[in-house]
């Protein structure tokens, strides 16, 4: 063995599988599917057709871009996206917390909201800096369910438009940074994900924030992103489900759970099929086949997109193809406002 193979990191390391067992991968998806958490930045102004050719591409017929801003940046990418292609994307609105509890501030929120709404939204995106990182107007932490906020998510429930929200990050991330840690290699190479114990709060406290949310506005429906970050542990995610039953939930970047359990995440998709949506998160068009491969094949030991992510192999979960349309379009449809239905099969 080389010198260099001797010294060399467990960065680096990273094995061709020399199993050789049947499977292919799946670069378009079996049916067209909504991507209900996208982001495009620059939509207000962005060329859409190279968008539209990849996703064309994947089978994608509708992009959520959850990234819609709000006021005259969300009516620009509105027109935008009714100028070239109309039935093929639509725009959440976003608002800004901070300040919470200023004289006004609600009043104006909420009336900035409905505006964004009439414009063209179709929905409400929430970032994880709420319960992370926005201040209140005395300048402390503000909590995902205070009860100052209860007026925006009241005003989603009458205008019938769901609410995406992603809360925290993984557990691990606040977790020792030792050799027990799952994430190791991901805090490795992304230090700044480390987080304190009560940096800015524990995940519970978060976590838990935003359950308490959920329940004290069961007229709103809520698509959890990330799976709520319970994807590793179906068990109490179910447990979640029937407790809260105005809360769904999106598999955003968190396939790599999935596809680590086959068996057991089959048998929580075919009992939650209603609640689940796809989404992917950050547009990297090469990274979506992981996502067709595990939802809808039988294969083994299949390679993940980012060692630093999950440095285990896939397997497939198979899901019947009843409970891949739903994944895949029909809970959007449902639950989302104004999609063109006509774009999928029955």
């Amino acid at each position: 063995m080389g010198a260099s193979a001797q010294e060399m990191s467990f960065e680096d390391y990273n094995p061709k599988s020399t199993l050789v067992v049947p499977g292919k991968v799946i670069n378009r998806a079996k049916f067209p599917f909504i991507d209900v958490h996208g982001h495009q930045y620059r939509m207000p102004k962005q060329d859409l057709t190279p968008l539209i050719t990849a996703m064309d591409t994947l089978n994608e017929a509708i992009m959520v871009n959850l990234s819609g801003r709000s006021g005259e940046d969300l009516k620009q990418s509105v027109k935008n996206i009714a100028d070239h292609y109309p039935n093929r994307f639509v725009v959440f609105a976003n608002v800004n917390f901070d300040g919470a509890g200023a004289e006004g501030w609600i009043e104006k929120t909420v009336n900035q909201l409905r505006e964004d709404v009439k414009n063209g939204a179709r929905g409400l995106k929430v970032y994880k800096s709420l319960g992370m990182y926005n201040k209140d107007v005395n300048g402390d932490r503000l909590a995902i369910d205070d009860d100052r906020l209860g007026p925006i998510w009241e005003t989603c429930g009458e205008l019938r438009i769901p609410v995406l929200i992603h809360a925290a990050d993984p557990k691990s991330f606040w977790d020792a940074f030792d050799s027990d840690n799952e994430r190791w290699l991901e805090l490795k190479t992304h230090p700044r994900r480390k987080r304190g114990a009560d940096n800015p709060a524990p995940w519970e406290q978060i976590i838990a924030e935003q359950h308490n949310m959920f329940k004290k506005h069961p007229n709103t429906t809520f698509i959890n992103a990330h799976m709520g970050w319970y994807a590793n542990n179906l068990g109490k995610l179910g447990e979640l489900l029937d407790e809260i039953p105005n809360m769904n939930v999106g598999i955003a970047a968190i396939i790599a759970e999935l596809g680590r359990q086959p068996r057991f995440a089959k048998a929580f998709f075919i009992k939650y099929q209603d609640r689940i949506l796809f989404g992917k998160d950050s547009w990297v068009p090469e990274e979506f086949p992981t996502y067709f491969r595990v939802l809808e094949s039988a294969d083994e030991y299949f390679p993940y997109h980012k060692k630093y992510h999950a440095f285990w192999p896939m397997y497939g979960m198979d899901l019947p193809d009843e409970v891949l349309k739903k994944v895949y379009y029909k809970n959007a449809l449902r639950i989302v406002p104004g999609l063109d239905k006509s774009l999928f099969p029955n």
